[in-house]
């Protein structure tokens, strides 16, 4: 005897009257010339939503669910209706550029169930996206440590009403700024998405989400960055800011198609990161005061290295900072402009029209006193550059090399002649970022034997004795578990370590022979400046950070 279910063959014959539906609508839309969307599957954004009322998108079978600046994008059954042409027209005289989808009935259902959240989302402006004061500070004060964070979005994740997607959103951005995290990784993986925050450079675990909510989410973070919400295989890059408290903070949004889904990570740009004073950023005094000697100088080049994420960026703008004045002017060539200085006229290269090499041909028709170049990395580049320094301008720039010495063999390989770098190089500096140690809850120890060895080495090569702290035989650990103040971590915030080498007579003279780089780091260690590995421990000794985080930037090779 054959029994039917009849409840499973009605949800089998709506589920396929569904596909058909959309289906339709995708040949549809080929017909019309318009794209298609699935609003089932895209976030409808709010503010998109009031900009047709309930009554006339009923009406029109016609709903925005995209707002970015004055671009709208607008899903609709029929695009040739007089209805839809008239609301189309009502837009454009109201500024608005508009886009037309096509979408299924079944879409605009889905949309129609918006309109009875807009009571409880907060009405804001397109690429921005608003935190209330009220609404961080009672967010601010749930969170104490990153399981918190990861608690409040799995709550907001099983959330049923269709505003959840913004909740999850205000909390992981307000979980990231109170947490200092310089990016937020969204990671789609094969059963789940996996989010990190980026703290004091190391990646931490927040939490893993299904992926339907990260694809949502994902739309609605496109819609705010400006980006496609119909490609998926390529990789796209924008920006959108978030509103507190009168201050906006720039977030670079980047997406690279993945295995499962698009990655998308968040940078965030908050001003009081890169708005260091110069002598916080953790120069030993005798660095310090060669640099502000040299900053002070009328003209010639000063040049930072490093790898990405080692702090350039911040060390030139506290230069340019401490040197801004009034009587000075300063143009800077940057990719891209990351963080606003007042009183700097500051532009952005693009890949065709405005590079590093014509947009510095164009700044020194300007007549500036100083230029910061935002990277040396062609010949090209390198050769003007050069030529600005000796011709009465205080320049900054940089370049990637392991080490400070590295510098003069790059610009070397890049063309320069060896005697115009001994008439233009002021100063070349190497630097990386070590954690500091939480000051609330670091614990004091003694070194263990391999520890003593490598503080006993670096001590013993340092050129300057005086600089080497008294007590050697004592240091500081992170502490297991940390505490409130540094969210568990045993850590919170970064320094820099540093070492430099000054254009001097012997270095002069050793670069007439196309030195290598341990030649050129043998001919500067009488000028007395510490190593990165000696300015490393002599901060290991001092209790600002620890050997283990020591170790994890730089080689301490004990042979």
């Amino acid at each position: 005897m054959v029994t039917f279910n009849d409840q499973e063959e009605d949800k089998r014959i709506e589920f396929l009257r569904k596909r058909e539906e959309e289906e339709l609508a995708q040949v549809l839309s080929q017909k019309y010339g318009v794209e298609y969307v699935d609003l089932t599957l895209v976030a409808v954004n709010v503010d998109a939503l009031r900009l047709i009322s309930e009554q006339d998108a009923k009406a029109t079978e016609a709903v925005a669910f995209g707002h970015v600046g004055k671009k709208v994008s607008v899903a609709v059954r029929a695009p040739e209706h007089p209805k839809v042409k008239a609301l189309v027209n009502k837009l454009q005289d109201a500024g608005y550029e508009v886009t037309l989808y096509m979408c299924s009935q079944e879409s605009l259902k889905r949309a129609y169930q918006r309109y009875a959240d807009l009571s409880y989302a907060q009405e804001t402006k397109a690429g921005v996206f608003e935190l209330s004061g009220e609404e961080l500070e009672q967010l601010l004060s749930k969170v104490t440590s990153l399981e918190d964070i990861g608690k409040l979005i799995q709550e907001a994740v099983e959330l049923k009403r269709a505003y959840r997607i913004t909740r999850i959103l205000e909390i992981i951005l307000a979980g990231a700024l109170a947490t200092n995290a310089s990016d937020v990784h969204f990671e789609p993986e094969d059963a789940a998405v996996r989010l990190r925050y980026r703290l004091d450079g190391v990646l931490i675990d927040v939490l893993t989400f299904d992926h339907e909510t990260y694809r949502l989410a994902l739309s609605r973070l496109k819609l705010l960055s400006g980006l496609k919400l119909n490609i998926a295989g390529e990789a796209q890059d924008g920006r959108f800011s978030i509103k507190l408290k009168g201050s906006e903070i720039e977030l670079r949004t980047s997406i690279l198609p993945g295995n499962y889904a698009e990655t998308l990570v968040l940078r965030v740009l908050n001003p009081k990161s890169i708005g260091v004073p110069l002598e916080e950023l953790g120069f030993g005094e005798k660095l310090l005061a060669h640099l502000y000697k040299e900053i002070a100088k009328p003209n010639g080049m000063i040049l930072t290295t490093g790898p990405t994420g080692s702090g350039k960026t911040t060390t030139l703008y506290a230069f340019l900072r401490k040197i801004n004045s009034p009587e000075t002017k300063i143009i800077t060539i940057e990719d891209p402009i990351e963080y606003h200085l007042q009183g700097l006229v500051q532009t952005q290269v693009d890949k065709k029209n405005y590079t590093f090499a014509n947009g510095l041909r164009s700044a020194l028709r300007q007549d500036p006193d100083i230029i910061m170049v935002g990277e040396i990395r062609d010949s090209e580049v390198a050769q003007t550059a050069i030529n600005a320094a000796l011709t009465g301008h205080l320049v900054f720039s940089t370049l990637h090399t392991n080490d400070a010495a590295g510098s003069f063999p790059r610009l070397i390989d890049l063309g320069i002649d060896e005697k115009v770098i001994s008439s233009a190089v002021n100063a070349a500096l190497a630097q990386r970022l070590v954690r500091k140690l939480c000051e609330k809850c670091k614990v004091e120890g003694v070194p263990t034997e391999d520890e003593q060895k490598v503080i006993d080495k670096y001590l013993g090569t340092l050129v300057d004795k005086a600089l080497a702290p008294a007590e050697t035989k004592k240091i500081w650990r992170a502490k297991e578990g940390g505490c409130e103040a540094c969210h568990g971590r045993g850590y919170k915030g970064r320094m820099g370590i540093y070492e430099a080498v000054f254009m001097d007579t012997a270095i002069e003279t050793i670069l007439r022979s196309k030195p290598s780089e341990r030649e050129i780091y043998t001919a500067a260690r009488p000028q007395g400046i510490p190593s990165m590995q000696e300015d490393g421990i002599i901060k290991v000794l001092r209790g600002l950070t620890s050997m283990d985080e020591l170790r994890r930037v730089v080689d301490l090779d004990t042979n």
